[in-house]
């Protein structure tokens, strides 16, 4: 029987890991084990008391700072390869799970070739980009994720199908160049040996650094339909064009696009990152000069 272990991360999102935990009720475990891992990103709003109290089954590690993303799962990750896991599967904590999820996923990794598998991700009712642009009835079919591609212009990755409403267009297993680290999960031989997520990047473009050393080392990335999550997309990054995300965005696409990206678009970037030195925000500007000066990981942003 398959040994699965859910990898959670928490940073001051007490609220919506209980209400991630509590959509597994629903999930049985006749054909799998699992074990739940909420790992905490040193929290100060009470979150682990507050899952403490509500759950007993559920395993807690708890960072002493904020690891990132990036270094938040591979503490979980560590912890599940150490423990036996035959599969890992990542989860962000602003998700609701589909009672089918765990069965559907597995299904493709029964193949040698498949790495890893995605599902379908809709947004939860209400956290939709457009939301005025939906009927009632069509709220929690709107579509989030249904496979990433990159594009290898501009180093910007896409979730195919963002903002449709799902009428079974995206219904075809198929292979996808793009994972998502809101929900993946991974055979613990493949993490053995490609490696966990790339601790340089922190938090930003850590998922498609996986997803290319999966792919590198022969193995697929599917996504699959059947297996579905609805995502909260709270946004809690603080937006498209915060600071944070102008310093991580445009620090960690210079560090993927220059270990990945074609020799041309090499040379693109370097010039786009040099412009940015003299016209960009502040935060992009500091972004540039850290990936330069080799400042990875959390780098110099505050927080």
């Amino acid at each position: 029987m398959p040994k699965i272990f859910v990898i959670i991360l928490n940073f001051n999102g007490g609220q919506n890991t209980v209400d991630c935990l509590l959509s597994f009720s629903n999930i049985s475990k006749k054909e799998f084990e699992f074990e739940k891992v909420v790992v905490d990103n040193g929290s100060k709003d009470g979150s682990i008391e507050q899952i403490r109290k509500k759950f007993n089954d559920v395993i807690i590690i708890e960072n002493q700072k904020n690891l990132g993303f990036a270094g938040g799962n591979n503490e979980g990750i560590r912890f599940a390869l150490k423990s036996g896991a035959d599969f890992v599967m990542l989860l962000n904590n602003d998700t609701i799970v589909h009672s089918g999820l765990v069965k559907n996923l597995l299904e493709p990794l029964e193949h040698d070739s498949v790495g890893g598998v995605v599902p379908k991700i809709y947004f939860e009712k209400g956290y939709e980009f457009h939301k005025d642009r939906y009927k009632e009835s069509d709220k929690g079919k709107v579509i989030w994720y249904a496979g990433g591609k990159m594009d290898w212009e501009n180093l910007i990755g896409e979730n195919i199908g963002v903002d449709e409403v799902d009428h079974g267009q995206f219904d075809i297993r198929m292979e996808t160049d793009l994972a998502t680290g809101c929900c993946f999960m991974v055979r613990s031989d493949v993490l053995k040996n490609v490696g966990m997520f790339d601790d340089r990047y922190f938090l930003y473009y850590e998922d498609a650094d996986l997803s290319q050393r999966i792919k590198k080392a022969g193995h697929k990335i599917i996504y699959e339909p059947a297996a579905i999550v609805w995502h909260k997309n709270a946004e809690s990054s603080g937006g498209s064009g915060s600071d944070l995300q102008d310093y991580y965005i445009t620090r960690n696409r210079l560090l993927f696009g220059m270990t990945y990206a074609p020799l041309r678009t090499k040379a693109s970037l370097i010039r786009e990152s040099l412009k940015l030195i003299r016209t960009g925000r502040k935060w992009q500007k500091k972004g540039v000069k850290d990936f330069y000066l080799r400042l990875f990981n959390r780098g110099t942003f505050p927080i």
